[in-house]
């Protein structure tokens, strides 16, 4: 086990630069603040036009915009839910890019369906409505948690995963969905689920998705997980971030990383980094590895970052390599970049 604080790692286990990896850099402009909802910042990088697009959740709209390498802002684009059935207003919970082996599409998920366009949010391509039922039943139906699977999209709906068929593996909601190509299987993809009680499901997806392991939780909710190279990291509501093997569900590690609910996790697949981020303001950045010994997970706090007197609700890397990365945070109306010393 190893621990960190809102301050920085105080575990001895957990090495640290003596010096400061990333600096603040030229903030993006929001037409509207980001809602205070977990994992709200989606980030494509167009390297062939030199752009990066941003995506963000403000209620029942979402700001789609492309900025050039140093920040300034070339186009933005509202994307606002699909009407249908139904007497709640309408919101919108999280907005993703999923990357697909031959084509990139922009989806939307909230309170109606499932919308997805194309890669710059111009064309809506696909609408799925959700089953709002019994209007007099307590249990609201939404959708949240998106994933790209080998060729699938994943999309989690209440207590189920929404494939080409609906996969039961929860108890409770689906928080977030992550998923990683399994190298040398063409259209195979591992791929883990999270929910509000804190537990995870490991799947193998293909032509038919199989339950591998099912992790169980602890009556924390987990917010937000990723997979690489047979790596689980989870966050969950008390500030710890999980290490788990995907093929045992076996805990490797444990980082006491924030002091308050973690709202976003990322991974940058090249190198390994893990971002963390959560309400008490801070964003902490972990080099994840193995011992080529005895193939034991190892942990390596890199930087750790204050965004002073901000809830901080979305945080992604912007490029595989993790040579910068973005945050949001609940009624801030930019998005703060910071970039590599």
């Amino acid at each position: 086990m190893v621990a960190a604080d809102s301050e920085g790692p105080k575990d001895p286990g957990i090495r640290c630069p003596s010096h400061r990896m990333f600096r603040r850099e030229r903030s993006i402009p929001l037409q509207s603040s980001a809602a205070a909802l977990c994992n709200n910042l989606s980030v494509l990088q167009l390297p062939a036009r030199n752009l990066t697009l941003f995506g963000v959740v403000h209620g029942p709209s979402a700001q789609v915009l492309s900025a050039a390498p140093d920040g300034v802002p070339l186009a933005q684009r509202q994307l606002h839910v699909k009407e249908g059935a139904g007497v709640s207003p309408p919101h919108i919970t999280q907005v993703h890019w999923c990357v697909l082996p031959f084509r990139v599409l922009l989806v939307l998920t909230s309170h109606r369906g499932i919308q997805m366009y194309e890669s710059d949010g111009s064309i809506m391509v696909y609408w799925h409505a959700l089953n709002s039922g019994d209007a007099s039943s307590v249990q609201a139906v939404f959708a949240q948690g998106i994933a790209a699977s080998g060729h699938f999209i994943c999309v989690a709906k209440g207590p189920n995963i929404m494939l080409s068929e609906e996969l039961a593996g929860h108890q409770t909601p689906v928080t977030d969905i992550a998923a990683e190509p399994v190298q040398g299987q063409d259209g195979m993809a591992d791929m883990v689920t999270a929910d509000d009680s804190g537990s995870l499901c490991v799947w193998r997806s293909g032509p038919e998705f199989t339950l591998l392991t099912r992790i169980p939780g602890f009556g924390v909710p987990c917010s937000s997980v990723q997979l690489w190279q047979g790596i689980i990291a989870a966050g969950y509501g008390n500030g710890q971030v999980h290490l788990y093997e995907a093929t045992t569900g076996t805990l490797n590690i444990q980082i006491n990383a924030h002091a308050r609910a973690i709202c976003a996790l990322d991974l940058a697949p090249e190198v390994g980094k893990l971002l963390s981020a959560a309400e008490d303001t801070f964003v902490h950045i972990w080099k994840l590895s193995r011992n080529p010994e005895s193939g034991c997970i190892e942990v390596e706090h890199c930087h750790g970052e204050c965004v002073p007197d901000t809830q901080v609700c979305g945080a992604q890397f912007c490029d595989p390599s993790g040579s910068s990365f973005a945050v949001t945070g609940y009624d801030l109306t930019e998005i703060l970049r910071f970039g590599s010393v």
